[in-house]
């Protein structure tokens, strides 16, 4: 089972996740809590290994601005969290992450077939787009409606429910961002523990 961390804010909290197996790391350029300045991803991006992979989420953003910062920072994927449309995920040059609000099965339906590289599923809205820690319930997601190997899974995870929000998805990946925080900060032992509890969960197929 993969690993995304996101809202990484620091090199110290970068470096750790991946030291404790983080397989992506996530940068917020979008109107959040967690949200980085360029100069600040770019140091962090800095001191991690090449084979880690480097989300920038953008909410609604110019594509102009997406690659701009993507060129600077080094970012490898692209998560487009807002209202992005088909035509527009696709005149980007980096892998895209598509995030879409679980409303039903009925919009999931829809965009199954949004061409992008993933499709991460996440909690109804709340005050932003994402990292809003709020869990949707799984057993309502029609498993038929989307392809396993391209599902990251956010939304209200943390070291105390992802296995069985595995178990339930079985996704390719999961995210977690407020649920390894403690009073708002990212909180090293909780990442480790997130990372090592999902990665022990057995995945049937």
């Amino acid at each position: 089972m993969k690993v995304k961390i996101c809202g990484i804010m620091d090199v110290e909290t970068g470096v750790a996740a991946v030291q404790s197996g983080a397989d992506v790391l996530g940068f917020v350029f979008a109107e959040s809590k967690r949200e980085v300045s360029i100069e600040r991803a770019k140091e962090i991006i800095s001191h991690l290994p090449k084979e880690v992979d480097k989300v920038g989420v953008f909410v609604n953003e110019s594509k102009e601005t997406i690659e701009n910062i993507a060129s600077i920072v080094g970012l490898t994927h692209i998560q487009l969290h807002g209202d992005e449309t088909a035509l527009f995920s696709e005149t980007l040059s980096l892998p895209v992450i598509k995030a879409i609000s679980f409303q039903g099965n009925e919009s999931l339906a829809a965009l199954a077939e949004f061409p992008s590289d993933y499709i991460l599923l996440d909690s109804p809205k709340g005050k932003y787009r994402g990292g809003n820690g709020t869990v949707f319930n799984w057993s309502e997601v029609n498993p038929s409606l989307i392809n396993r190997q391209k599902v990251i899974l956010a939304g209200g995870l943390h070291p105390e429910n992802v296995q069985e929000a595995i178990r339930i998805i079985r996704p390719f990946m999961v995210d977690v961002s407020s649920g390894v925080e403690t009073d708002g900060k990212k909180d090293v032992k909780k990442i480790k523990t997130f990372i090592e509890k999902a990665k022990s969960t057995p995945v049937g197929r």
